[in-house]
């Protein structure tokens, strides 16, 4: 069993990295692109469309504004990426916005920001995938069908793929995600080329008209208010942005520039494609309706499936060019799946900065066999498959949970941002750093006005929408982070020893537990004997009568030098018994401590562990919570466990083949033989024990 899934970890994530080999995963800005900027470039693909979707409850009115709406978005984004450049110059250890607002605003701050980043995450998977799926449904009918099948399939492969290390998946999906930078471009290119030219290019729901069923107001407040949703959705265009500042340490040096070269880069991409799609939207004459808010296409054909606002300006645009078409919804579909990769490459290594900082568990801290977080991964997928099954796919639901998370990190590094400038600026006196000081300052605060502008809108839009429920869930976060923080540091004072802990107890008193005269209790016998203890004796169970007396009898017999303790159990039990007496010693005697040796098998089997070790092994976890009681376990080896530990240090050998051949001796050196490591003898706590 242990041989087929050590096979399976292999073929799944490759051959493990030796940890000098970190530097192999580095990143250079071809390859950072695609892996930090792929959630920000996707977001242009459902940004707009979420625009013309909540613009459809004032019917083809509200379309008017969805040109100014993109090009305020635009803005705060070109804002946001410049505050962020700032950022990675500042910060360039890869604790982000989380690391920002805990040196400058306090630890609080760090947690919120630091919440609101992991559910930022999770959504982000959830979001993207759902996007993804139904961008490639508008082409795949069977696709479209069945949405939660395919993400969660989509979901199950990419964290497979993370798995095997950041720099491998960085370069299975450059490839997908530059193909829908430039079939994108050339979508946008083209259709505004044959729109200067006079050619006549109109979207399958060019026709279509807007009818409301529900009692929405558009007049008014409720218009203005409908603005401002509009705009608070496609502020989901910004979400990506922080993952770069996450993500320096992965970049080839020179980091920070290499990093904000990277952060330009992406902002330029994505104004460009988000405002140049809002213009070919309008050009076609796209009407997306808000199905959940009451709004229907009047005179779509019955049956009729609405596709995605990229879907149907291709076809408008490549008509006549079905390949176009079928391309752009392929790789738009694409880049969304592989957006979540951003998330898969942010949440473990934020994940791990927490774990370090002891508000997460320690095990989200370590690196995996090929460096990448491991743990990390396998935890945000599984959160993420939770998401896409409870809301069955649906990227209108999900996104309405989506960007408050991001927008409160956002607005907490601004300010956290500009305090960091203002300590600065107390100490330098050099008028060219202060200047340049005072620039960054500047940026950082255009920076904080227009997304906490932009929070406050979406809080109040889309709070009721489904907002609360990402909120609620940052609450639970930042308090079970604070729980485990006072956990650890709990257990740190408690464990932390002084001078008064060197004193050594009185006398040991060693207890042996006995089933039978065997070589396991011989062995036992021995090494209780060679610890020196002041008093020891053996202690069996009377279970059986007629085997106690022969195990008597036998142990009078040989002459074992250690006295024999009979425990009688009128109700045949072991483990209570064995621990009331080990209490008793324990209790007449409170400054000894009382050693327990258990005699143990070792299998090679899984089977075989469930025929031996299932008294002794109920037995040590109740001991194991005694005081003043220590448990040692004496192994014995079975012939199967030899040959299994035979058959692993062979593979071993095979795999890493310096680290295990080693010389025995440092004779064995000198004359020039090379043996395998000695496997050790000395005793040692492993699973369960002998209960024979």
């Amino acid at each position: 069993m242990s041989k087929l899934t050590a096979a399976a970890k292999r073929l799944l994530v490759g051959r493990p990295f030796r940890s000098d080999k970190l530097a192999h995963t580095l990143l250079p800005k071809r390859i950072a692109l695609p892996v930090f900027a792929s959630d920000a470039l996707s977001s242009v693909a459902y940004a707009p469309q979420e625009i013309f979707r909540t613009l459809s409850i004032a019917a083809l009115a509200g379309y008017v504004y969805a040109p100014w709406i993109a090009i305020l978005v635009a803005v705060v984004m070109l804002v946001v990426v410049a505050s962020y450049r700032q950022n990675v110059h500042a910060y360039p250890s890869g604790g982000g916005d989380y690391e920002v607002a805990t040196k400058n605003l306090g630890p609080t701050f760090g947690l919120i920001v630091a919440s609101a980043l992991l559910v930022d995450y999770i959504l982000t998977v959830a979001v993207s995938t759902a996007s993804g799926v139904a961008n490639i449904g508008s082409a795949v009918g069977v696709v479209g069908r069945h949405p939660v099948e395919w993400a969660v399939g989509i979901i199950v492969v990419i964290t497979a793929l993370n798995l095997r290390g950041i720099r491998e998946s960085g370069t299975a999906f450059a490839i997908p995600v530059y193909a829908f930078m430039v079939s994108l471009i050339v979508m946008i290119v083209t259709g505004l080329t044959r729109w200067a030219l006079g050619s006549h290019m109109a979207a399958e729901s060019a026709d279509f008209t807007f009818k409301l069923t529900g009692t929405v107001s558009v007049t008014g407040i409720g218009f203005v208010f409908l603005l401002a949703k509009a705009f608070s959705s496609g502020s989901a265009a910004l979400t990506g942005v922080e993952a770069i500042s996450n993500g320096v340490p992965a970049f080839k040096k020179p980091k920070s520039r290499n990093a904000a070269t990277t952060l330009a880069l992406m902002g330029g991409l994505a104004v460009t494609m988000m405002l140049g799609l809002v213009v070919l939207a309008r050009v076609t004459h796209v009407n997306i309706a808000d199905s959940e808010a009451g709004v229907i296409l009047q005179g779509a054909p019955a049956g009729y499936q609405e596709k995605t606002l990229v879907a149907q300006i291709a076809k408008a645009v490549f008509s006549g060019f079905p390949l176009g078409f079928y391309i752009v919804s392929f790789t738009t579909g694409l880049i969304l799946v592989l957006a979540c990769n951003t998330a898969f490459n942010g949440f473990p290594v934020l994940g791990s900065i927490l774990a370090q900082d002891k508000f997460l568990p320690k095990q989200l801290h370590t690196r995996g066999d090929r460096l990448a977080f491991s743990n990390g991964i396998v935890f945000l997928a599984v959160v993420a498959l939770v998401l896409v099954i409870a809301f069955k796919a649906n990227v209108n639901s999900l996104i309405q949970l989506y960007i408050v998370g991001v927008f409160v990190s956002f607005t907490c590094s601004q300010a956290g941002m500009i305090l960091h400038w203002n300590r600065h600026l107390r100490t330098e006196t050099d008028p060219v750093v202060r200047r340049r000081m005072r620039r960054s300052q500047a940026i950082n605060a255009t920076g904080f006005c227009f997304t906490s502008v932009v929070l406050v809108i979406v809080l109040i839009t889309k709070f009721l929408a489904g907002a609360w429920i990402a909120i609620l869930a940052m609450v639970i976060i930042f308090v079970t982070m604070k729980a485990i923080n006072r956990h650890y540091s709990r257990v740190s004072v408690e464990l932390a020893g002084d001078e008064d802990d060197m004193v050594l107890p009185s006398r040991v008193h060693a207890i042996v537990l006995v089933s039978k005269v065997h070589l396991p209790t011989m062995r036992a016998l021995a090494y209780a004997r060679a610890t020196r203890p002041d008093t020891i004796e053996a202690v069996t169970v009377n279970v059986d009568p007629a085997e106690t007396a022969a195990l008597a009898r036998e142990w009078e017999d040989r002459a074992i030098p250690v006295a024999l303790k009979v425990i009688d159990s009128p109700f045949r039990e072991i483990t209570k018994p064995t621990l009331d007496y080990v209490r008793r010693a324990r209790k007449d005697s409170p400054r000894d401590v009382v050693a327990v040796f258990i005699p143990e098998y070792v299998v090679g089997h899984w089977w075989e562990q469930i025929l031996h070790n299932q008294s002794a092994l109920r037995l040590k976890g109740r001991l194991l919570f005694t005081p003043g009681v220590m448990v040692t376990s004496v192994p014995w080896q079975l012939s199967s466990s030899e040959a299994l530990d035979q058959r692993i240090r062979a593979r071993a050998e095979r795999d890493f083949p310096m680290r295990v051949r080693m010389p025995a001796s440092p004779e064995d050196s000198v004359n020039g033989r090379s043996q395998m490591t000695p496997r050790p003898t000395a005793p040692v706590a492993r699973r369960g024990s002998d209960d024979e």
